[in-house]
């Protein structure tokens, strides 16, 4: 299942992906259950087999969703894992999870044992990046309904088993305002 993913996300030879994946340890969580908690450090990074994560933090407004992970995604708080910083995160697991977890040194470790490493962990970041990237450009340019129809396409599978409160507040909307739109979509 590692291989396959590394695959999909950066086409590399499989004995770099056996490499890659080789110091990873396959974990169950259940529902509920934190991968990372707000103000811990990150020490580790996961790979979601099964499952779905769900990224918050709190705000003087109240809780927000930023994230939703799916089967296939990384999941870390990436500032806290690179500048060993306290996570401003919480990565919770919303369904009962099946993760694959590397810890800190054994990811340090790959640039010594993986000679084209840097260009790997390059293009994963610079992913990351263009992600956030696209995050931020939707919500300056989307109109709430467009960001609704933009998620949905990309999310299909998952959003039937995620509370639509975090649907919302990952769409930088209330639940009533995600309601309405789905209501309309629906008609």
């Amino acid at each position: 299942m590692l291989n396959e993913l590394l695959q999909h996300l950066f086409p590399v030879p499989d004995s770099i992906a056996t490499k890659f994946f080789k110091n990873f340890e396959r974990i169950t969580l259940k529902r509920g259950d934190f991968l990372i908690k707000e103000a811990d450090y990150s020490s580790s990074l996961f790979v979601i087999e099964s499952g779905l994560v769900r990224q918050y933090a709190w705000s003087e407004k109240g809780e927000f969703t930023q994230w939703i992970g799916s089967p296939g995604h990384f999941v870390t708080d990436l500032a806290s894992f690179i500048f060993n910083v306290p996570s401003k995160w919480n990565f919770h697991c919303i369904t009962d999870c099946t993760v694959h977890r590397l810890s800190k040194s054994e990811y340090q470790k790959l640039e010594s044992e993986i000679p084209e490493w840097n260009t790997f962990e390059k293009a994963f970041l610079a992913k990351c990046f263009t992600a956030m990237e696209q995050r931020i450009a939707d919500f300056i340019c989307l109109t709430a309904e467009e960001r609704y129809h933009h998620y949905f396409e990309q999310h299909k599978s998952t959003l039937q088993h995620v509370p639509l409160q975090y649907v919302a507040s990952v769409l930088g909307m209330s639940p009533e305002t995600l309601s309405r739109i789905r209501a309309k979509s629906t008609s």
